[in-house]
């Protein structure tokens, strides 16, 4: 593989990257969320609406969005009660269906150079998409092992009744890791509109949620919570990325490699549970 394709390859899978991060806080905490797609396009849809104001006030209000469908699914996680499939399942649908009202159904080129900078940009040699997915790897990391939020986390995960007995504070805990699976997936689909520089809530993010999955549980992360791998997540999201680039570089396609994915997460599941059961 040459220089100018593995920093291809890196720059597409950056997004994956920055959304399997969420979905690992998550999936720590035995919950999972489908709507990290549909939060990538809402937050592509919004940014036209407000790059006339400046890149800060765009991306702020993109975040933001992000942010708030991470509240409204913690809310019916960890309030209402709801199973974490069912909760995030309104948004996927909803939350797609909002943005492509927002974008009035239509793909809508970005001109704004400071936004595309971000998906073209690189500092000493590196993409900033690629820099920016690795400093939020390192935060993220950090944030799991070296902080009470954090243990927090995985505490609920491996056991929510015990947490909340030894006075931790579950729902509040819950509805931060939402939010912040949010705003992760909202920075995506900003990044990844700046590099396709053009805004298109109607495919932006499409199967992100299962690729996000995908690398979370390739990467170590059981999915009954408990415990997150970090550096495992990004070397799952990297390995279906250049499973995907071989087969497609092949002229196989690229059904073939969602075959494939698929596979991979069947066995990635059947050694977990059986690494849990010795």
């Amino acid at each position: 593989m040459t220089v100018d394709n593995l920093r291809t390859q890196l720059v597409q899978v950056a997004p994956i990257v920055i959304v399997a991060l969420g979905m690992a806080l998550v999936i720590g905490t035995e919950g999972v969320d489908l709507s990290v797609g549909s939060t990538m396009a809402l937050a592509a849809a919004l940014l036209p609406l407000y790059l006339g104001y400046g890149l800060v006030p765009a991306l702020v209000m993109a975040l933001l969005a992000g942010a708030l469908v991470g509240a409204v699914n913690g809310t019916l996680v960890s309030l209402v009660g709801l199973q974490p499939i069912v909760a995030t399942l309104a948004l996927f649908v909803g939350g797609r269906g909002l943005a492509l009202v927002m974008a009035d159904s239509q793909l809508k080129q970005i001109v704004n150079p400071d936004l595309l900078s971000l998906g073209t940009g690189s500092f000493l040699g590196i993409p900033l998409v690629v820099l920016i997915a690795g400093v939020l790897a390192v935060a993220v990391a950090f944030l799991v092992t070296r902080t009470t939020f954090g243990r927090q986390v995985v505490a609920i995960g491996g056991n929510r009744s015990a947490a909340a007995l030894a006075g931790l504070p579950v729902r509040r805990v819950l509805i931060g890791v939402y939010v912040l699976c949010g705003v992760l997936a909202a920075l995506a689909g900003v990044l990844a509109t700046a590099r396709l520089t053009a805004s298109d809530p109607s495919s932006l993010g499409t199967l992100m949620e299962l690729s996000a999955i995908t690398a979370v549980v390739v990467g170590g992360t059981p999915l009954n919570g408990g415990s997150i791998r970090v550096l495992g997540t990004v070397a799952g999201a990297l390995l279906m990325q250049l499973l995907r680039a071989t087969l497609i570089k092949h002229d196989l396609p690229d059904s073939t490699a969602q075959i494939a994915q698929a596979a991979i997460i069947i066995a990635a599941v059947y050694v977990a549970r059986e690494r849990r059961s010795r």
